[in-house]
């Protein structure tokens, strides 16, 4: 089951005491890292997180904070003694940027494969380094540059039913094919397919990040029913609206009201701006408006088993 950790929850410069927004989300000995701001390898570090299981990047966008820290992140994953690619996707036409960051990490002794995604309509791919089975969504946001959130979709295989198999004298050596979703033939000449052993009652597991936008509808559409929803909360001023307005970012507020109507079972709050010193003490307004709310902190983190 995956395992998200927040790494970081601040928002424009690190702090010392909030690193920059980041989400490592761990499965199966593999890794998603989503932004890359200054210092993430010291934050992936404090945070526990292994930088060597790490397999694909995701950007939001390729403002400063949440890229600047993808070169010493990169020494830093070679170090490592990383030799298998990674895999960076970026918005459109942000190549260049990641390149010229690149500048510096000539000697890596693995392959950086930049992928790039649709800054106009949905995108959607599968994330086979990490699980043939996690299906990566993309929507543009609208923030003063192009800039993607992202869903991870973790797809289960069906319940396999031993019982079943044993009833139909399936060779134990035949079960593991059949679970994987293969029709596997039989000595006898029968043909048993995956249906006939499995049953689907295990719903995927959906996690989506979303940051750096101005809140509207198609947002809680993306999101919908996500067992968790992190979502940028840069101020709990309301009357700091119209400034996040103008700047293309959101309130707590707005991110609460996104969840609700995402019916999200549980939303983190981050991104939080350098200035916004104690988000909790926004706790109680807040739950009015989503009761199952976390004001996340750096190193938050879950593992979804349901």
């Amino acid at each position: 089951m995956p395992e998200i950790t927040l790494v970081g929850t601040g928002g424009m410069m690190p702090l010392k005491y909030r690193w920059l927004t980041s989400c490592y989300i761990e499965h199966n000995g593999s890794a998603v890292l989503i932004d890359c701001g200054e210092g993430t390898q010291i934050a992936l570090a404090q945070a526990e997180c292994k930088i060597s299981r790490i397999n694909v990047l995701l950007i939001t966008h390729t403002h400063a904070d949440h890229v600047s820290g993808l070169p010493g992140f990169l020494l830093s994953l070679g170090n490592s003694e990383r030799t298998e690619p990674l895999d960076i996707y970026v918005p459109y036409g942000k190549t260049k940027i990641i390149k010229n960051l690149m500048c510096i990490c000539d000697r890596l002794d693995f392959d950086v494969r930049i992928h790039e995604l649709s800054t106009k309509d949905e995108s959607s791919f599968i994330a086979e380094t990490i699980d043939p089975m996690l299906e990566v969504r993309s929507l543009p946001l609208r923030h003063s540059c192009d800039c993607l959130g992202y869903s991870l979709t973790f797809r289960r295989k069906q319940v396999f039913l031993p019982d079943e198999a044993k009833r139909l004298d399936v060779p134990l050596e035949k079960w593991k094919i059949l679970h994987r979703g293969e029709s596997v033939l039989l000595d006898d000449g029968r043909t048993i397919t995956p249906d006939m052993v499995t049953q689907n009652s295990r719903r995927p597991i959906k996690i989506t990040y979303v940051t750096d936008t101005l809140p509207f509808a198609a947002i809680s559409e993306f999101a919908y029913g996500s067992q968790l929803f992190i979502c940028e909360g840069m101020y709990g001023d309301r009357d700091k609206k119209k400034s996040m307005n103008h700047k293309g970012h959101m309130l707590m507020q707005d991110a609460c009201r996104l969840a609700q109507n995402a019916q999200a079972e549980q939303l983190w709050l981050t991104h939080y701006s350098p200035a916004e010193f104690y988000p909790e003490n926004y706790s109680k307004e807040l739950k009015k408006l989503f009761e199952n709310i976390v004001i996340s902190k750096d190193g938050q983190k879950t593992e979804i088993k349901d």
